[in-house]
């Protein structure tokens, strides 16, 4: 007897655990949207670092209720229910940092995705969306801050429960001073403060867009390269990318990535460069990083393809997942351990004469000079959709094979 209620207590525990575990690796992202009113070239931004257990992720293109959209998908949901950031043909973009703290039940977070998806298939600015929040509450199951930009020039956030959400303007100067708006993984509306979680990134980010907003460079690029990979930690004064110096006779250097923005768990990167001008809305792009950011490349994309290159999608995983996940497996040596959330700085610096991300930031500087002279050609006249197919698919492998030219024993 005493041996079946030991056996049913460890059961109940390891339940438990694994319920546990799942609501962790669910909360942690970094997000901010940005009003054009503090961009370099009056156009707003909005950022997501996806954090989830779901590490392979691809794009996918969907034909929506009223608009056709590309989204970024767990390889694991078959059937592409739900999508965790993306944008359609109008420049309407959308993605979530989910809060613990705003759920109403255990339950209250299983709708996100699904409610993203249709959003992108019937919102073409953040009024429609708040409009289909007002249809949907008490209907939906969430607990998040959506992110919300449109062609407009709207840039917003939207704390959102089950019943009731509360928005925040990146254009209105009480609700962002300086024309931004950064979450992590807790409500600055929730009912119990101190829940939820993403304090020392959030902390961390805005600190870093402080700096890029004072020296004038508040951009997609910055994003990209700066925050989205940022190893850092300011509570325990650890600065590895601008601190260490890692030689080859050194000692093997590791750092803790678990309250890093850039870490472990971080699945992928969507930052959406968008416009303020309705008839512009076919310059909206969407740059996607697949993959951890300090193991990839950013690569553009566009709505308006209606398709995407095969090495950011695919009938299983994407192919630029596929070489991010092996490079990952590189620079944490017990990636598949209890050690997991150790990053080797050592390795990350050591690779080559140069470096890994050294290496990756080169690759990525001519994916955004190559994208910054297409777009020149596109604002002056409105591109043809094989046009900007030809350029997604030129751009996507030329990226992958240069990752493999780079990283030839990857």
């Amino acid at each position: 007897m005493k041996t079946k209620q030991i056996f049913f207590r460890s059961l109940f525990l390891l339940i438990v655990g694994f319920f546990l575990l799942g609501r962790l690796t669910l909360l942690p992202c970094t997000v901010a949207v940005v009003s054009g009113k503090a961009t370099k070239d009056g156009r707003p931004l909005m950022w997501k670092n996806r954090d989830t257990s779901s590490l392979d992720n691809k794009i996918v293109f969907f034909s929506g209720k009223k608009y056709s959209f590309i989204g970024l998908v767990d390889v694991m949901d078959k059937m592409a229910t739900n999508v965790w950031a993306g944008i359609n043909t109008e420049g309407f973009a959308i993605m979530n940092a989910a809060s613990g703290d705003l759920a109403e039940s255990d339950r209250g977070m299983r709708d996100h995705g699904t409610l993203m998806k249709m959003a992108l298939g019937e919102c073409a600015t953040a009024w429609d969306f708040e409009n289909l929040l007002e249809r949907t509450s008490g209907k939906r199951k969430v607990g998040t801050s959506f992110g919300v930009i449109d062609a407009l020039g709207n840039a917003c956030i939207y704390e959102t429960s089950n019943s009731s959400y509360k928005k925040f303007d990146a254009n209105d100067p009480q609700a962002a001073p300086k024309g931004y708006i950064i979450r992590t993984n807790y409500a600055f509306t929730a009912p119990v403060k101190g829940g939820g979680g993403g304090y020392i990134r959030f902390e961390r980010a805005s600190r870093l867009f402080e700096t890029a907003f004072k020296e004038g460079h508040l951009d997609h690029k910055f994003i990209l390269q700066k925050a989205a990979r940022d190893l850092a930690n300011e509570k325990l004064h650890s600065y590895p990318l601008s601190n260490l110096k890692s030689t080859e006779s050194s000692p093997p250097i590791y750092i803790n990535t678990t309250d890093t923005i850039n870490r472990n768990s971080t699945a992928s990167v969507a930052v959406f460069h968008g416009v303020s001008e309705r008839e512009k809305a076919h310059l909206a792009t969407m740059w996607i990083l697949l993959g951890q950011p300090v193991c990839t490349v950013a690569v553009p994309l566009w709505a308006n393809a209606a398709d995407v290159p095969p090495e950011l999608t695919g009938p299983r995983t994407a192919a630029l997942n596929d070489f991010s996940r092996a490079l990952a497996s590189h620079l944490y040596p017990d990636l598949r351990g209890h050690m997991n959330q150790y990053l080797s700085i050592s390795r990350l610096l050591q690779y080559g004469r140069d470096g890994v991300l050294s290496r990756l930031l080169k690759i990525e500087n001519e994916v955004f000079a190559r994208t910054e002279k297409k777009l020149k050609e596109w604002e002056k006249e409105k591109p043809a959709q094989k046009d900007i197919i030809d350029f997604e698919k030129e751009i996507s492998a030329w990226v992958l094979e240069s990752l493999k030219k780079s990283f030839p024993d990857i």
